[in-house]
């Protein structure tokens, strides 16, 4: 057995801004981007043909939003904006570092999130109460290419950890994404019926059945 965890929801509360498009678009000016006066339209509508499940960078969306209202990025600008505008402050979830600790005594244990914010995952963990060494695999969906429920995003992490993604325990906060896991054999946990600090006894009570 391997434990995959989720993060944002999870194991760490952040603080999201309640506006992104604006705040992004005030980091393209900070940069000395042109930013049309209609940006949070072109920011909330889809510009990159994906297959369905894979993950479409930030940078590459705000990219592309610009472009489709005749705006040139400068190499870059958009990901330093894209990075500045989700700084996130961090708060360790109750219950999560033992639950961590808990999974780890049993075997291999790995973080499964979806984040579209190149950078975003590493600072949270630097601000969280965890060490992101600790963790035998750590997989976002803009470092894979795939968000959950996407099956390819479990194998990965599953593969990480050196285990069939059957053999996977995923613990997360949303039944639509991290229940996924589900579909291919293995064994989802929502916090919402099995909350952090219940998941040891939890674990407990796997390994007695």
């Amino acid at each position: 057995m391997a434990v995959s965890f989720d993060l944002f929801g999870t194991l760490v509360d952040v603080d999201v801004p309640p506006d992104p498009a604006a705040v992004v678009a005030d980091e393209l000016r900070a940069r000395d981007v042109a930013v049309p006066d209609d940006f949070a339209a072109a920011y909330g509508q889809s510009h990159v043909d994906a297959p369905e499940g894979a993950e479409v960078p930030l940078p590459a969306h705000v990219s592309a939003a610009l472009r489709s209202r005749g705006v040139s990025v400068p190499q870059n600008a958009a990901r330093r904006a894209v990075v500045a505008a989700f700084d996130p402050t961090v708060r360790t979830r109750e219950g999560a570092v033992a639950a961590v600790e808990a999974a780890r005594d049993r075997g291999p244990v790995g973080v499964l999130s979806n984040c579209s914010v190149p950078e975003l995952v590493g600072r949270t963990f630097v601000r969280s109460e965890f060490d992101y060494r600790a963790f035998d695999s750590v997989v976002t969906s803009v470092g894979c290419g795939w968000r959950k429920p996407a099956p390819q995003a479990f194998e990965v992490v599953a593969d990480g950890l050196g285990v069939d993604p059957s053999e996977l325990v995923h613990v997360g906060d949303s039944p639509a994404t991290d229940g996924g896991i589900e579909a291919l054999g293995g064994t989802f946990v929502d916090v919402a019926d099995v909350p952090l600090a219940e998941f040891p006894a939890w674990l407990d009570a796997r390994e007695e059945a």
